[in-house]
C-alpha cells in the first residue's frame, strides 16, 4: 500500500466536500424527472471524457447519442462498444454501492473491467494479464512508467480490496487512493485508466455521496488533462509500493471540490432552465412532461432525433412522433432534413418562450437568429435572476 499523509490540503478539501455535501443534501430530493436527465447528461460526459482520455475520440454529444440508444454514423462498433461498456460499469457501481452483502474484492474489479472492455476477449476483458506492461509517452513513444510483474498484480490487487474493505478514511481520501493504486498496479492488458476512475466513483458511492456532482470526475479530468497526468508523477518510472502518493491525494481531492462548485452552479441554473421547459410544455402546448427532454436539448443546440428522443423519454416511436410534431406545430421546434436524417433544432421562438416564462427582461434574448447567442444569452439571465435571489448555488 502506497505511503500518503493527510496534508492541511486534503483535510480543507475533504472538510469541503462534506460542507457541500451537507448543504446539498439539505436541498431535499430532487424531482424524479430532472435528478434523472441530471445523471444521464453526466453520465454522457464522464463517458466521452474518460474514453477520450485512454483515445477513444467520442464527443460528448455523440456519447449522448449512444446512450440513448441513437447510434451516430461514422462511430465504429468497437468505440460504440467501449462506450456503452463504460456507462455499463457505472450503473453496475451505483446498482452495487448499497447492497447489503458489498465485500471489496478482487473479483469486484475483475467484473467492472469486463464491463469497461465491453467484454471483449481480445482486450483482456474481466483477467489480469499475464504478461509485463508499461506505459508510454503517446507522443513520443517513450517508456515513462513500469507497472510491477504480472504474478504480483493478483496479490496486490487483493491487498488493495483488504485496504478499502478495513479502512475508515474519508470518502474523498479512500477514493484518491484507490485511483492511484489501480493506475499504479496497472493490472490490465488495456482499460487500467478507465477502471481506476471507476473504483474511484465507487469508493464515494460507498462513502455516501450519492449525487452525481461527487462521482462525475471523468468529466473535470477531461478538462484538465495535463494536471491529471502530472498527478501520477508521484510514482515515479516504475512500481515502488512504499512510493509516497500525498501529491496525488491532494491533486484529486482539489479536483473534487473545484467539480463539485462548479456543477453546484450549473445544476442550479439548468434545473431553473428546466422547470421553465416544463411549465411551457405542460401548460403552453398541453404536452406531458416528458416532452421537456425534446425542448432542452434543443435548446442546448443539441439536434434531436425521433430514436434519441424514445430513448429520453422512453416512449414508443408514434409517441415519440406525436410529442415532436406538436413541439414543431407549437414553433418551439423546427423540423430538418427527411428520411433517417430526420431531426429537430431549436426554432427562434424557443428562445422567446424562455425568457417569457422565466419573467426575464426581453433585451436578454441577445442577437435574434443566433441560437447559440440567444442561449447563453437566456442562461446568463436565469443565471442573474437566481444568483439575485440568493439561490445560485449551494457555494
Amino acid at each position: 500500500m502506497y505511503r500518503y499523509e493527510t496534508t492541511e490540503i486534503v483535510a480543507t478539501g475533504v472538510r469541503r466536500i462534506e460542507e457541500l455535501r451537507a448543504r446539498l443534501d439539505a436541498q431535499g430530493p430532487l424531482p424524479r424527472i430532472w435528478l434523472g436527465r441530471t445523471r444521464r447528461d453526466l453520465e454522457a460526459e464522464a463517458v466521452a471524457a474518460s474514453t477520450i482520455m485512454e483515445g477513444v475520440a467520442v464527443t460528448v454529444d455523440e456519447a449522448r447519442r449512444i446512450l440513448a440508444g441513437d447510434r451516430p454514423t461514422g462511430i465504429s462498433a468497437e468505440d460504440i462498444g467501449l462506450v456503452d461498456g463504460y456507462r455499463n460499469a457505472m450503473r453496475f457501481v451505483l446498482a452495487r454501492a448499497d447492497a447489503d452483502a458489498f465485500q471489496w474484492q478482487s473479483e469486484l474489479v475483475l467484473s467492472l473491467h469486463h464491463l469497461v472492455l465491453g467484454g471483449s476477449y481480445a482486450k483482456g476483458a474481466g483477467r489480469f494479464r499475464e504478461t509485463q506492461n508499461w506505459l508510454t509517452n503517446r507522443a513520443s513513444g517513450a517508456q515513462v512508467y513500469l507497472p510491477p510483474p504480472a504474478d504480483e498484480v493478483p496479490s496486490l490487487v487483493d491487498g488493495l480490496m483488504a485496504w478499502l474493505q478495513r479502512t475508515d478514511e474519508s470518502g474523498p481520501v479512500a477514493s484518491a487512493l484507490a485511483h492511484v493504486s489501480v493506475a499504479g498496479i496497472h493490472p490490465f492488458t488495456d482499460g487500467n485508466g478507465r477502471t481506476a476512475r471507476i473504483v474511484a466513483s465507487l469508493a464515494m458511492y460507498r462513502a455516501g455521496f450519492r449525487l452525481p456532482q461527487f462521482t462525475s470526475l471523468e468529466e473535470w479530468w477531461g478538462r484538465h488533462l495535463e494536471d491529471y497526468c502530472s498527478a501520477f508523477d508521484c510514482l515515479g518510472t516504475e512500481w515502488a509500493p512504499d512510493s509516497d502518493v500525498t501529491p496525488f491525494l491532494e491533486a484529486h481531492v482539489q479536483a473534487q471540490v473545484a467539480q463539485v462548485e462548479a456543477l453546484s452552479l450549473r445544476n442550479t441554473t439548468e434545473r431553473a432552465l428546466w422547470t421553465v421547459l416544463q411549465d411551457a410544455a405542460v401548460s403552453d402546448m398541453g404536452l406531458n412532461e416528458r416532452a421537456t427532454h425534446a425542448l432542452y436539448d434543443a435548446f442546448f443546440a443539441r439536434e434531436v432525433t425521433n430514436r434519441y428522443y424514445r430513448g429520453m423519454a422512453d416512449v414508443s416511436e408514434v409517441t415519440a412522433s406525436h410529442d415532436l410534431g406538436k413541439l414543431v406545430a407549437s414553433g418551439a421546434l423546427q423540423a430538418r432534413g427527411a428520411g433517417r436524417s430526420a431531426h429537430y433544432v431549436a426554432a427562434p421562438a424557443l428562445y422567446e418562450l424562455v425568457v417569457q416564462h422565466a419573467e426575464l427582461d426581453p433585451r436578454w434574448l441577445g442577437t435574434p437568429g443566433d441560437n447559440v447567442a440567444q442561449r447563453d444569452a437566456v442562461l446568463m439571465g436565469l443565471a442573474n435572476r437566481l444568483h439575485a435571489a440568493g439561490a445560485a448555488s449551494v457555494v
